[in-house]
C-alpha cells in the first residue's frame, strides 16, 4: 500500500514537473515570437535603415561657389579646379617625420608648413588639412607612386576661389576662408547645417560674407554602396549639387581702379553714389590687401604682416572708418540753419577771422580772408567764424535732431556686415557715452567746434556720401546698395534686388538749392576753382581739412613740424553735373593736409571718368597720388583705350578665366 502511495507520489511530481516545463517552454517560445514580431514587424523600418547604412554610405557634393561680377560683366571672383595634398593628423602616427618624407618626393615650403600649422590649430584632429595645393599632374603621379607609405595623407581634387584682380576691391567683394570651430559650430547649430555637409570654406568678408546663402549653392550627395571594408564598390543614387548664384555688384570696377591707382601708397578711403537710386559706384578703401593670400588659409607670417601694419590694411576705411568731417559738414549746416529758421540765407555777419565764446578764441586754421558773410559766401569762403555762431545758435541737440535723418552717426543700411555708426554728438549721448557725472555734463563750448565739423563729431565716408547725395537728390534719400541682381545657377534668370525704399526728408526746394548752389560756387570761384578749372560741366564741392589730433590751447598747427600720422586729414564732398547729378561721392586722404589740394584732384578725375569717359595720363596721375595736382595736366586719355587692368588677370588661370566669360556675358546691365 506504501508502495503504491510512492508510485502516485512519484506520478504526480513527474507530471508536476512536465507541467512546469511544458510552461518554460511556452514562455520562452512565447518570448521568441515577441522579440521576433518586434524585430520584425516593429522596428522593421528602422533596422532595415540601419541595414542599409551599412551597405550605403552619404557622400555629400559641395557646390561650386557662385561669381562675383562689376556692374559690366567683369568677373571679380571666380573658381578654378586644382589637386590639393592632405592629411589628416589622427592618422598620423609621427606628423613632422610625415611631412619631411613628403618633402622628399614633392616641395613643402617653410610657408606650407605655417598655413598647415596655422590651419590645424583651427581645427580638429580627425579633418583633412592641406599641406599644398595647386600640384601639377606630375607631382600627383610621384606621389601616386608611393602613396603605401603615407597612411592619413590623400590626394583631392578641390575647387579654389581665385580673385583675379588681386588687391582691387578687396574690401568690398571680401574672401572666402576655411571655417574654423567657432563658425562650424554655429552651423551646425542653424537651419542650414544639412546644406553644409562637406563644405570647409565660407565667405569671411565683404560680399563674399554677406552674400554666403546665395553664393554658396546646395549641396547634392552620392549614395554609394560600399564593400564590408568601407570601400566604395558603385553609385546607388545621387542627387546633384546646385552651384550658387552670381552675384552682380552696381560697382563700376573700372572705376574703383582708377580711384585707388589715384591714391597711391597713401591712407583713405571714397565712396560714390548714384544719388538717384543709392547705387554704390565705388567703394575705396586705401591700403588694400591681397584676398587670394586667404583662400587656401593664411600663413602665420602673412597673417602678422597684415594685422600689425601700423597703416592696417585690413580695416575697411570706408565702412568702419571714423573722421571728422571737418568744413565738408558746413554746408549740412547750412541747410538746418534754413530749415531751422534760424537763418536766412541773406542774413549777414562780420567774420574778423575768429570767434570769441566764453573767453576762448575760436580760431581758423585756414586762414580765411574774413569780412562780410551771407551764407553762400560762407560756404564758398569756408568761413569758420560764420558756423562757429551758427552752431551756438543751434544748439547740439538741435543740431542732432536735424543730421540724424541725413545718416550721420547712423547705420546707412548698406548691404554688407560690418558698418559702424560713429558719433552724432548730443547731450543724451555724453550723459551715457561716459561714467563720471562730471563727464557727462555738456559744456556750452563743446557746441561751438560741432559747427565746422570737429570736437565729437565722427562719422564714416559712406554716411558723408549718402548725405551729399541726399542734397544732389533734392531731399531724396536712398539707401546705398552694393548687390543690384543674382542670376539663378540653374535657369540663368536673373533676379534684381529690390532697393530699400526711398525716403523724402521733407526739405524744401529752395533751401536746398540755395545750399546747391553754394556749393557750385565752392567749385566756380572758392577753394576747389583751380582744380575745377576746364571742366566741361558744373559740379558742386565741398573742401574740408580735419584735425587728425588735438591741439594745445595755445599751440598752432605746424605740419611741418609734426609727425605725418598727427597732421590733418583732407577731405571732399562732390556732385556732377550741378543741374542733374548723376554721381554723388565723399572722399578722405588721411594726413594730407588740405583738401582742396589732395582730394578734390582725386574727384575731380573720377568726374571726369564717369561724364566724359576721360581717364588721366601718367604725368597727371602721378601728380594726384602725390598730392600736387590741381586741374588735369596734358591730354586725358579715352578710357575705354586704357588697359585698365594692367596685366592683372595673370593672379587666375585661364581656365578659370574662359570657364567664367560665357556667365559674365550673359548678365546685362539693369
Amino acid at each position: 500500500m506504501k508502495v503504491i502511495r510512492n508510485v502516485q507520489l512519484d506520478l504526480a511530481r513527474f507530471r508536476l514537473r512536465v507541467l512546469v516545463a511544458s510552461l518554460m517552454v511556452l514562455v520562452c517560445f512565447g518570448l521568441v515570437v515577441t522579440r521576433l514580431f518586434y524585430l520584425q514587424v516593429v522596428r522593421h523600418d528602422d533596422l532595415r535603415a540601419q541595414a542599409e547604412n551599412n551597405r550605403t554610405a552619404i557622400v555629400p557634393m559641395v557646390p561650386n561657389r557662385g561669381l562675383i561680377l562689376d556692374r559690366n560683366g567683369i568677373v571679380l571672383a571666380t573658381n578654378y579646379s586644382a589637386y590639393t595634398l592632405e592629411i589628416t593628423p589622427s592618422k598620423v602616427p609621427n606628423l613632422a617625420q610625415t611631412m619631411d618624407d613628403l618633402a622628399q618626393i614633392l616641395e613643402v615650403t617653410p610657408r606650407d608648413r605655417r598655413r598647415f600649422k596655422k590651419l590645424r590649430e583651427e581645427g580638429k584632429n580627425f579633418e583633412s588639412i592641406p599641406l599644398r595645393s595647386r600640384l601639377t599632374d606630375q607631382e600627383v603621379a610621384r606621389f601616386a607612386a608611393q602613396r603605401y607609405r603615407f597612411p592619413g595623407v590623400d590626394i583631392k581634387a578641390r575647387l579654389f576661389r581665385s580673385y583675379p584682380y588681386g588687391e582691387l576691391a578687396s574690401h568690398v567683394i571680401g574672401y572666402i576662408g576655411r571655417i574654423n570651430t567657432a563658425e562650424k559650430e554655429t552651423l551646425d547649430e542653424s537651419d542650414d547645417a544639412a546644406n553644409y555637409r562637406g563644405t570647409e570654406y565660407i565667405g569671411k568678408l565683404g560680399v563674399e560674407q554677406s552674400f554666403e546663402t546665395q553664393l554658396h549653392g546646395i549641396t547634392g550627395v552620392d549614395a554609394m554602396e560600399t564593400s564590408a571594408g568601407g570601400r566604395a564598390t558603385r553609385r546607388l543614387s545621387s542627387q546633384p549639387s546646385t552651384p550658387g548664384d552670381t552675384v552682380k555688384l552696381a560697382i563700376d570696377i573700372k572705376l574703383q581702379k582708377l580711384i585707388e591707382d589715384m591714391f597711391g601708397e597713401r591712407r583713405g578711403a571714397l565712396v560714390a553714389l548714384d544719388p538717384k537710386t543709392g547705387e554704390v559706384l565705388a567703394f575705396v578703401s586705401k591700403p588694400t590687401f591681397d584676398p587670394n593670400l586667404f583662400v587656401e588659409g593664411i600663413d602665420q607670417e602673412s597673417w602678422q604682416g597684415l594685422n600689425e601694419s601700423i597703416d592696417k590694411p585690413l580695416l575697411n576705411r570706408a565702412l568702419r572708418g571714423t573722421y571728422p568731417p571737418g568744413s565738408t559738414y558746413k554746408p549740412f549746416m547750412a541747410l538746418a540753419a534754413l530749415t531751422t529758421g534760424k537763418r536766412s540765407a541773406s542774413m549777414q555777419m562780420n567774420d574778423p577771422g575768429f570767434f570769441m565764446f566764453g573767453g576762448h578764441r575760436f580760431g581758423s586754421p585756414e586762414n580765411e580772408r574774413g569780412g562780410i558773410m551771407d551764407m553762400h559766401r560762407a560756404i564758398v569762403e569756408s568761413s569758420n567764424a560764420y558756423f562757429y555762431s551758427l552752431a551756438n545758435e543751434l544748439g547740439v541737440d538741435t543740431m542732432h535732431d536735424f543730421m540724424k535723418p541725413l545718416g550721420f552717426g547712423q547705420l546707412t543700411g548698406i548691404d554688407i556686415h560690418g558698418e559702424v555708426r560713429g558719433v552724432l554728438p548730443s547731450t543724451d549721448w555724453k550723459r551715457n557715452y561716459y561714467k563720471r557725472p562730471e563727464q557727462q555734463r555738456w559744456y556750452a563750448g563743446e557746441t561751438i567746434s560741432l559747427g565746422i565739423g570737429q570736437g565729437y563729431n565722427s562719422f564714416t565716408m559712406l554716411q558723408l556720401a549718402q548725405a551729399t547725395a541726399i542734397v544732389a537728390n533734392n531731399g531724396i534719400k536712398h539707401p546705398p546698395q552694393l548687390v543690384l541682381a543674382t542670376q539663378d545657377a540653374s535657369t540663368r534668370a536673373n533676379v534684381p534686388v529690390a532697393p530699400a525704399p526711398a525716403e523724402n526728408l521733407g526739405f524744401k526746394r529752395e533751401h536746398v538749392d540755395t545750399i546747391r548752389r553754394a556749393m557750385v560756387g565752392v567749385t566756380q570761384e572758392g577753394t576747389s576753382r583751380r582744380v575745377f578749372a576746364g571742366a566741361p560741366y558744373l559740379s558742386g564741392g565741398k573742401t574740408g581739412t580735419a584735425q587728425a589730433v588735438s591741439l594745445g590751447k595755445n599751440e598752432k598747427y605746424n605740419a611741418a613740424r609734426m609727425e605725418e600720422r598727427q597732421r590733418d586729414h583732407a577731405l571732399y564732398i562732390a556732385f556732377a553735373p550741378a543741374d542733374d547729378p548723376k554721381i554723388a561721392l565723399a572722399v578722405i586722404v588721411e594726413n594730407a593736409g588740405f583738401g582742396s589740394t589732395s582730394a578734390a584732384p582725386i574727384a575731380r578725375r573720377a568726374f571726369d571718368y564717369w561724364l566724359l569717359g576721360q581717364y588721366p595720363n601718367d604725368a597727371d596721375l602721378a601728380l594726384v597720388r602725390k598730392g600736387q595736382a590741381s586741374a588735369p595736366v596734358g591730354q586725358p586719355l579715352l578710357a575705354a583705350d586704357v588697359p585698365w587692368s594692367r596685366g592683372s588677370e595673370a593672379a587666375v588661370p585661364v581656365a578659370a578665366q574662359t570657364a567664367a566669360s560665357p556667365l559674365a556675358a550673359s548678365i546685362p546691365i539693369q
